[in-house]
């Protein structure tokens, strides 16, 4: 593939492991972020870096003469990662992603690759059958996901636009959490800076510490590896369709049994699993599910990583932490947040 993509939000979660993905796929990337330096990471893995702010638009002036043919979005506030804001939810997903629109028509560029959230479908949520990728989308009338889903909207409306006015191709894909190693296991809940669930339940597998299973433990949740999601984003660029709304699910949906014996499996020490417990009288996990037969199809999605063997590469990239020299370490992080949670 010659086309040049530039990836921005590169050095966030999925932006990092897209651009090193896209580029052992043989594209030519360019990678971008708000931070002034990567460490020399992406430089060290033959790709391009700038620095540059989606929500100040004269930052992205210095893309003008890159002869960009695609841009992958990754860039944008998340409701974990920061404090409530409303205004920077809207500054950086609605109001960034015009300024990225008008880069887009400013270069000549073709397409865009950018990701909604599924609780633009949130009506559709625990109805117990997988929601599909084009159902008319809402957003949660309350909660810290409400504005986020709010500005979602209004920037995939904004790239609809530009689709039909300039003809960009857009694929828009949604998904619920992408699982993988990052060394910051915190993020804010509700306001509260916490460790992310997950994360903890391997914290505490690893320390054979007791894992109680709340409520009905037959509720199921979509598993999907970063490893499997990258696939989507470099089938995505190489795609010659008009795009859509594609979801990403898992190979298999996992139930929470599943998922709590899984993680004691494979982060417990053999000589101190963590004893498991249930707890029927606490309220139930949430279960929504995504129909992704149209990803299948449209963007040959066939996902590789089952949950044991995606908890085993976890595992494996916790101890390597391949991204560390753009991220920093687990420690960093552990030491950073140990008095505010």
């Amino acid at each position: 593939m010659s086309k040049k993509v530039l990836v921005l939000g590169a050095t966030g979660n999925l932006g990092a492991y897209s651009a090193i993905a896209l580029k052992k796929a043989g594209v030519d990337v360019i990678a971008s972020g708000k931070r002034k330096s990567d460490n020399n990471f992406f430089e060290d893995n033959g790709i391009k870096y700038f620095s540059a702010d989606i929500t100040d638009s004269k930052s992205l002036d210095v893309f003008l003469n890159e002869k960009i043919d695609i841009v992958v979005n990754f860039a944008g506030e998340l409701p974990s990662r920061c404090e409530f804001n409303p205004q920077l939810l809207i500054r950086s997903i609605t109001e960034g992603t015009m300024n990225v629109l008008e880069l887009i028509r400013k270069v000549g560029a073709k397409k865009i690759i950018f990701p909604t959230t599924p609780y633009d479908l949130f009506h559709l949520h625990e109805t117990g059958i997988p929601m599909k990728p084009d159902e008319k989308r809402s957003y949660p009338a309350t909660g810290d996901h409400s504005i986020y889903a709010i500005a979602k909207n209004a920037a995939v409306d904004l790239i609809e636009n530009y689709h039909n006015e300039y003809g960009i191709s857009r694929f828009i894909l949604r998904f619920f959490t992408i699982y993988q190693y990052h060394p910051n296991a915190y993020h804010y809940a509700d306001g509260k800076m916490r460790m992310m669930p997950y994360r903890m339940l391997m914290n505490r597998a690893e320390n054979g510490l007791p894992i109680s299973i709340f409520g009905n433990p037959n509720r199921v949740k979509e598993m999907v590896y970063i490893k499997d999601f990258v696939k989507v984003v470099v089938n995505a660029a190489k795609s010659e369709l008009e795009g859509g709304f594609y979801n990403i699910g898992s190979p298999e949906r996992v139930s929470l049994d599943e998922m709590i014996h899984g993680i004691v499996e494979v982060f417990s020490p053999e000589n101190n699993k963590s004893q498991i417990t249930y707890d029927s009288s606490k309220p139930d996990t949430l279960q929504s599910m995504l129909d992704w037969s149209k990803t299948k199809k449209e963007l040959d999605y066939n996902p590789e990583y089952t949950y044991i063997k995606m908890l085993k590469d976890f595992k494996k990239e916790m101890k390597d932490e391949p991204f560390a020299q753009l991220w920093g370490t687990g420690k960093y992080y552990d030491d950073l947040y140990k008095d505010k949670i």
